[in-house]
C-alpha cells in the first residue's frame, strides 16, 4: 500500500506564534538599542548638552550683580539655578523633535511594522519606547544641568555668588528641569503617536510647547481677559515650567491689564508638575488608543 508519507513535527518543542517569549525586559532593551544607535538620538542629546553648557557659561559671564549689589542666600541660589537651566526654554524644543521622531521615524521607514510583528501586542513596544525614552532624556539633562552647574560655579564665586547646593528647593529646581524634559520629550512622542508623521508631530508639539503659551497671554494683556491668562498657566511648558522655578510665589509674566492680582491663578511647583503629567498621560493613551487600533 502506497501513500504520501507524513512527517510530524518533532516532539517537545512548541510552537511558537511571532512574538511570544517575548519579555518586557527584552523589548526594553531592543528599545535601547535603537534608540542609542539612531544618529538623531546622539545628535539631539548631544546637542543639549552642548547648549545647557553654553547658555549658563553666557549667564555666569554677564552676570554683573544687576539683580542687586549684595543677595541673600535664596537669591544666590536663584541665580545659581538660573545659571544652570537658562537653557531649557530651549533645550525642551530639541526632546519634543526627538520625542517625535522616535516613534514616527519608524512609521516612515516602515521598521514600524517588524516592531509590530515582533511584539503583536502593540502596547509593550509603545511603553518600551516611552521608557527608554523618558529615562535617557532624564539622565542627559541632569548630567547637562549638573556639569554646567559646576563649570559655572567658580565663575559666579567670583562675583560673591555662593550658593547652598544642598538647599532642598536647589535640589528640586535641578532635578525639576531634567523630569520637565523628559516629560515634554514623552509629550511629544504621543503627538507621533498619533500623527505617524515627523512634520506634523513636531508642528503640532511646538505650537503647543512654544507658540501658544506665546502669543495667548499677549492676547490677554491687551484684551483685558484674565481667563486668557489663567487658562495659559495650564498649557504644558508654563505648568512644567514651576518644576524648575525658584520664585514659585511669582505670578506670571504677561497678565490681562488691570487684572486684580487675586484673580491670577498661580501654580506651586507640585501643582504644575500634575498639570504637565496630566498632559502626558492623556496624548500618551490616545496614541496608545489609536495604536490599537490602526494599521502599521
Amino acid at each position: 500500500m502506497t501513500g504520501t508519507r507524513t512527517t510530524d513535527a518533532p516532539t517537545g518543542i512548541p510552537n511558537r506564534t511571532p512574538g511570544s517569549g517575548v519579555s518586557f525586559a527584552r523589548v526594553v532593551r531592543s528599545e535601547w538599542i535603537k534608540l542609542r544607535t539612531l544618529r538623531s538620538t546622539v545628535w539631539s542629546f548631544a546637542t543639549i548638552v552642548v547648549l545647557t553648557v553654553a547658555f549658563g557659561l553666557l549667564f555666569a559671564g554677564v552676570y554683573d550683580g544687576s539683580f542687586g549689589p549684595e543677595q541673600d542666600q535664596s537669591g544666590q541660589n536663584s541665580i545659581a539655578v538660573v545659571s544652570a537651566t537658562a537653557a531649557v526654554t530651549l533645550t525642551q524644543l530639541i526632546a519634543a523633535v526627538l520625542g517625535v521622531l522616535i516613534i514616527s521615524g519608524e512609521h516612515t521607514t516602515g521598521m514600524i511594522r517588524s516592531t509590530l510583528t515582533a511584539v503583536p501586542r502593540r502596547l509593550p513596544a509603545y511603553a518600551a519606547k516611552a521608557l527608554v525614552l523618558a529615562v535617557s532624556t532624564a539622565v542627559i539633562g541632569l548630567l547637562a544641568i549638573g556639569v554646567t552647574l559646576l563649570i559655572t560655579l567658580p565663575n559666579l564665586a567670583g562675583k560673591g555668588i555662593e550658593p547652598d547646593l544642598l538647599d532642598a528647593d536647589v535640589l528640586r529646581s535641578l532635578l525639576g528641569a531634567a523630569a520637565y524634559l523628559a516629560l515634554i520629550a514623552l509629550l511629544a512622542y504621543g503627538f507621533g503617536a498619533m500623527l505617524r508623521s515627523s512634520a506634523g508631530g513636531i508642528a503640532t508639539a511646538i505650537g503647543l510647547i512654544f507658540m501658544l503659551p506665546t502669543a495667548l497671554p499677549i492676547i490677554a494683556l491687551f484684551s483685558q481677559a484674565t481667563w486668557i491668562t489663567n487658562a495659559a498657566a495650564f498649557l504644558p511648558s508654563n505648568a512644567g515650567a514651576r518644576m524648575y522655578a525658584l520664585n514659585t510665589g511669582e505670578p506670571e509674566p504677561f497678565t490681562a491689564a488691570g487684572a486684580d492680582p487675586s484673580e491670577i491663578i498661580t501654580l506651586d511647583p507640585g501643582q504644575g508638575a500634575l498639570v504637565l503629567v496630566a498632559w502626558v498621560v492623556v496624548i500618551l493613551a490616545l496614541g496608545a488608543v489609536l495604536l490599537k487600533r490602526r494599521d502599521a
